[in-house]
C-alpha cells in the first residue's frame, strides 16, 4: 500500500498542479521529519480525542483497533519515504528519453509507464530495499500500543520469566529476518540489472 501511495505522491510532486504538489510536499515533509513513534501515538491516541466525529462518519470501527491504526501509520510513513525515492529515481532518467518517446509519437502515459518508470525502478531498487528493512525493524514500535508483534511477544515473555536472554533471541530473529530479506533483495537486484553488468 505504501508503494502505491508513494508512487502517486511522487507523481503529484513531479507532474501535478502546483497546489497538489505543495500538499504532497507537505505530507512528505511531515512524515519524513517526525519520529515514527510520535506518528503512531498521534493516530492511535489522537483518534480517541476525535471519537464523536469519527463515530458520526462511521470510521470509529477502524480507529478503535490498534492494529488498523498501526497499519495506517506505517503505510503513510513508508509511502512518504518511498515517494522521495521514486521522485529522485524518476528525475535521474535523462530528459532525452521523454523527447525520444515524443518523437516516436508515444503518449505521455505510455512513455511514463513503459519507458521512464522501468528505468527509474532499477535506480530505486536498492533504496526501496533499505526502506523495507527499516520498516521491519521499525515494526517493534507497534508493541507500545498493544500490538503483539515480535517485540511485544518478547516483552510479554520477559515480564513472565524475567529472563533477559529473550531479548537476545528477539535480536537474533530480527537479524535473521533482515539478513534473509537483504539477500533476497540482492538477488532480485542482480537479476533485474543483469543486462547492465559486463
Amino acid at each position: 500500500m505504501g508503494a502505491v501511495i508513494g508512487l502517486l505522491t511522487a507523481g503529484a510532486r513531479l507532474a501535478g498542479p502546483r497546489w497538489l504538489a505543495l500538499i504532497a510536499q507537505g505530507y512528505m515533509a511531515f512524515f519524513r521529519g517526525t519520529p515514527l513513534l510520535a506518528q503512531v501515538f498521534l493516530v492511535y491516541y489522537g483518534a480517541g480525542q476525535l471519537r464523536p466525529w469519527l463515530q458520526d462518519w462511521g470510521l470509529w470501527w477502524f480507529f478503535r483497533e490498534a492494529w488498523y491504526c498501526v497499519l495506517l501509520t506505517f503505510t503513510l510513513n513508508t509511502a512518504a519515504y518511498q515517494a522521495e525515492i521514486y521522485r529522485v529515481a524518476i528525475a535521474t532518467v535523462p530528459r532525452g528519453q521523454w523527447e525520444a518517446a515524443a518523437a516516436l509519437g508515444l503518449s505521455r502515459p505510455v512513455t511514463f509507464f513503459r519507458i521512464i518508470l522501468p528505468q527509474a525502478l532499477i535506480t530505486a531498487l536498492r533504496p526501496l530495499g533499505n526502506e523495507i528493512i527499516f520498516m521491519i525493524k521499525g515494526s517493534a514500535i507497534a508493541s507500545v500500543v498493544t500490538i503483539f508483534d515480535l517485540m511485544g511477544a518478547t516483552r510479554l515473555a520477559f515480564a513472565r520469566t524475567f529472563d533477559f536472554s529473550v531479548y537476545l533471541w528477539a535480536a537474533i530473529l530480527y537479524l535473521v529476518i533482515v539478513e534473509t530479506l537483504r539477500r533476497v533483495w540482492q538477488w532480485l537486484e542482480a537479476r533485474l540489472t543483469r543486462h547492465l553488468q559486463r
